[in-house]
């Protein structure tokens, strides 16, 4: 299958295009591309790749699938005209700026009878996968709670404006993270750091504490800008807990010059040093890191539109993330508790 990536900035060159260079069940067509050092940028990382000036090009010249990777502001058109085309698509995240938004682009989605995703790779975080195959032991018992953290030093990504904002960035991630291991969230109380005023006001900083229809509670901080590095991911359960503080593997390896499609034996692969440790009745026991890899989304999406099957990111769960958003920020400017609006299939 043929696909495009449309935008070509950090995002489409460090998390989208390496990946579908990796994977090989699909063609990248070309990508859209205009300003010069875009289109430059592009000559250099994928020769012979061309570039397009817009969304109507590069269907006209032939996908079955895109991936809308501009910025938040021009992905609802975006992903509604590339519906309206009849192609398949990948909106990246955050997938709508609130719940109603994403139910207008699941409804066009249904319409068009075309697979919609979203890009939530972090479920493929070397962190996670691992965490994962702790919990799936069951060397945990039951679990209680859990407290993970994504504190960034790194202000040069603070855009200001009313679609913008760490909690829709990198708060997407976490909670559709949270929402995988521990299910659904019933509730959520919210804590947001802001800087600016009027419509360039934004949250830079955010702490959420989620209580889970199940039972568990999970508490989740970030920030950006407050001169802080910290990633962690500790769970409680009845029989111990396990702490990780894993580095962002696959963006160090990608920033060193390493590829997916051609450093396969080492992706993904967490150093040894930094393993995570199980605390259990046998004592300290480090975890081997597991791979991650986040060319399994587009080996996914490639699977599930042959099959005609949902990919594993269903737009269920990435409705029910948003409205977690949502719930987030009404949280935070009332100073209470908020419900998350039930959404279908959570």
């Amino acid at each position: 299958m043929r696909i495009g990536l449309v935008g070509f900035g950090v995002g489409g060159r460090l998390f989208h295009l390496p990946y579908l260079q990796a994977a090989t069940e699909w063609e990248l067509a070309g990508v859209v591309a205009r300003s010069p050092q875009r289109v430059a940028e592009l000559a250099a990382e994928a020769p012979g790749v061309p570039a397009f000036a817009s969304l109507d090009a590069i269907i006209d010249a032939g996908v079955d699938a895109v991936v809308i990777t501009t910025p938040p502001a021009t992905r609802r058109e975006l992903v509604l005209r590339a519906l309206q085309r009849g192609v398949h698509v990948v909106a990246d995240k955050p997938f709508a700026p609130d719940a109603a938004t994403a139910r207008e682009l699941i409804a066009a989605a249904d319409r068009a009878g075309r697979t919609l995703t979203v890009f939530h790779n972090r479920r493929w975080d070397t962190d996670l996968v691992t965490l994962r195959s702790v919990l799936d032991s069951g060397r945990l018992g039951r679990v209680w709670r859990a407290d993970f953290a994504l504190e960034q030093d790194d202000r040069s990504v603070l855009a200001q404006g009313p679609d913008e904002g760490l909690l829709r960035d990198l708060g997407a991630h976490v909670v559709d993270q949270l929402a995988q291991l521990f299910g659904p969230v019933a509730r959520v109380d919210a804590h947001l750091d802001w800087v600016g005023a009027g419509d360039a006001r934004v949250d830079v900083g955010f702490v959420l504490g989620l209580h889970h229809a199940g039972g568990v509670h999970s508490s989740v901080s970030s920030s950006k800008g407050a001169r802080r590095e910290d990633r962690r991911m500790i769970v409680y359960g009845r029989e111990g807990n396990y702490e990780s503080h894993m580095s962002d593997v696959q963006v160090e390896q990608l920033r060193a010059g390493l590829r997916p499609a051609t450093d396969a034996d080492a992706w993904g692969v967490e150093a040894p040093e930094r393993w995570g440790v199980l605390h259990d009745g046998s004592g300290p026991t480090p975890i081997p890191s597991l791979r991650g890899d986040y060319t399994e989304f587009y080996r996914d999406l490639h699977r599930a539109i042959a099959t005609g099957t949902p990919p594993a990111v269903r737009l269920s769960e990435a409705l029910h993330t948003v409205a977690v958003l949502d719930a987030a920020r009404e949280s935070a400017i009332s100073g209470t508790r908020v419900e998350v609006a039930a959404t279908p299939g959570s």
